[in-house]
């Protein structure tokens, strides 16, 4: 019965022949083509909020946010001993003991998006990430909000924009070894894999890291220089 009531929404959007809202896309929107319910954005725009967070703007390259990011984690550092800036540490402290076992980015496939973000973070845990770093991708997506030209200041971007930088500190999983090939020679084998940064485990990891960095946000956020 759900499926017959979700085929009969496809077909009735599919009739309405519309193209996506973003100025110079010429696509019909997933509803129009039957490849989903979005009646405003074609499929690739679609796709492109999963993995930036804004249907508009892309993610903030490396260049961009790294001067943020090292202001944030300066700041961060200087003032480990102020009550507000420990209790987020013990935030994330907390979200790396309540994350559960470790499980390696090639077992990640069927896991929820909440577990996927868990796992994210017991691989920070893992790897002994400290908690500060987490910290400064929040504060630092806060500071180029307020000084970049046409910035995105939705927060479901900035959650994205977040987690993508912690995403990136969990890494991936990095295995190595020996098998006898069919020459009778040992060859090194070597597997990287790294989990996709997309999709609403960004938006779980956002939405801790920015309960973790609230009352930062709230009290002292004009304390840290802008670059």
């Amino acid at each position: 019965m759900k499926n017959d009531k979700l085929l009969s929404r496809l077909q009735s959007h599919s009739s309405v022949q519309s193209r996506c809202r973003i100025i110079g896309c010429q696509q019909l929107t997933s509803a129009s083509t039957g490849d989903g319910l979005n009646l405003r954005f074609c499929r690739r725009h679609e796709d492109f909020y999963e993995r930036h967070g804004s249907y508009y703007k892309a993610s903030y390259t490396t260049q961009e946010i790294t001067p943020y990011v090292q202001s944030a984690r300066k700041w961060l550092t200087i003032n480990q001993s102020n009550p507000t800036v420990h209790r987020a540490m013990l935030s994330v402290k907390r979200l790396y003991s309540d994350a559960g076992q470790h499980i390696e980015a090639f077992r990640l496939t069927g896991l929820s998006p909440r577990d996927r973000a868990k796992a994210a973070w017991a691989r920070l845990r893992v790897s002994n990430v400290d908690p500060i770093k987490p910290l400064a991708s929040w504060i630092a997506v806060e500071l180029i909000s307020i000084k970049a030209p046409q910035a995105e200041r939705k927060q479901h971007y900035k959650r994205v924009q977040a987690a993508k930088l912690i995403h990136r500190m969990a890494s991936g999983t990095h295995k190595t070894w020996q098998r006898i090939d069919s020459s009778g020679e040992v060859r090194v084998v070597t597997l990287h894999k790294y989990p996709r940064s997309r999709g609403k485990v960004l938006v779980h990891i956002g939405e801790q890291i920015e309960a973790a960095c609230e009352l930062i946000i709230s009290h002292h956020l004009n304390e840290i220089s802008i670059p």
